[in-house]
């Protein structure tokens, strides 16, 4: 069973955040190659990090810019950030009431498939939300977890966008739970058009602890990729 080295690193603006990520994602590429070198076999750690952003619109390396539709000067008055961020996908909103997981995998330790490692994350918040009471679903060609596949009312409540070289990972998913969703308004969320987003305490019209579902997230995490999880700090 790998160890993952878990570590909470509360409200963090997006660009320090992609900052730690990527120094933990390089660190354990570095010692790949290491390894690889020298012929050695050093175990290479993982981590999953939690975290919450400042209002803020990413962009995929892979995306549309046209896709946000607001002027840098209306992105200042509103207070939001844009950044442009080497994950895949396209455009998405970042905010309070939000849970981003940040999993910096080597997938050597686990399984060297990236569509079955998208499809780990995804299966992740679908039992999660499942405590809830709530049917999260795929959707076909549109990564993520959504509820009511198929029919007019398709929402999607959790986004994905992951990077990956020489089987390392970084990036992850952003699950809506408290957020304000309006702040979607000023995008085309993920490029697709004519699909909403929602939350879990919209679809459950009460309050939802965080903390809560952080320890729900853990626990399937922990499942679903056989995994242990211990506490680690910055």
């Amino acid at each position: 069973m790998q160890q993952i080295q878990l570590q909470d690193i509360g409200l963090t603006d997006y660009n320090s955040a992609w900052q730690y990520q990527n120094k933990l994602f390089q660190q354990i590429i570095d010692l790949k190659l290491v390894n690889r070198n020298n012929n050695t076999a050093i175990p290479t750690p993982n981590y999953f990090l939690f975290t919450e952003h400042p209002h803020v619109y990413t962009l995929g390396k892979s995306g549309d810019v046209n896709n946000l539709l607001l002027s840098e000067k209306q992105l200042q008055e509103k207070g939001i950030t844009f950044f442009k961020s080497n994950r895949g996908g396209d455009i998405t909103y970042h905010g309070p009431g939000q849970i981003v997981g940040y999993p910096i995998l080597d997938l050597d330790n686990f399984f060297t498939d990236i569509h079955k490692f998208m499809r780990n994350l995804e299966e992740i918040i679908i039992l999660t939300i499942a405590e809830y009471g709530l049917k999260g679903e795929r959707s076909e060609g549109e990564t993520g977890v959504w509820l009511d596949v198929g029919t007019p009312f398709a929402r999607k409540i959790c986004a994905l966008g992951v990077r990956t070289s020489r089987w390392v990972t970084m990036h992850g998913f952003a699950l809506n739970v408290a957020t304000n969703l309006g702040y979607f308004d000023h995008i085309i969320p993920c490029g697709i058009r004519g699909k909403a987003v929602t939350s879990l305490e919209v679809e459950l019209k009460r309050k939802i602890n965080v903390a809560e579902v952080k320890e729900k997230i853990k626990k399937h995490f922990a499942a679903v990729f056989n995994a242990e999880f211990v506490l680690s700090e910055k």
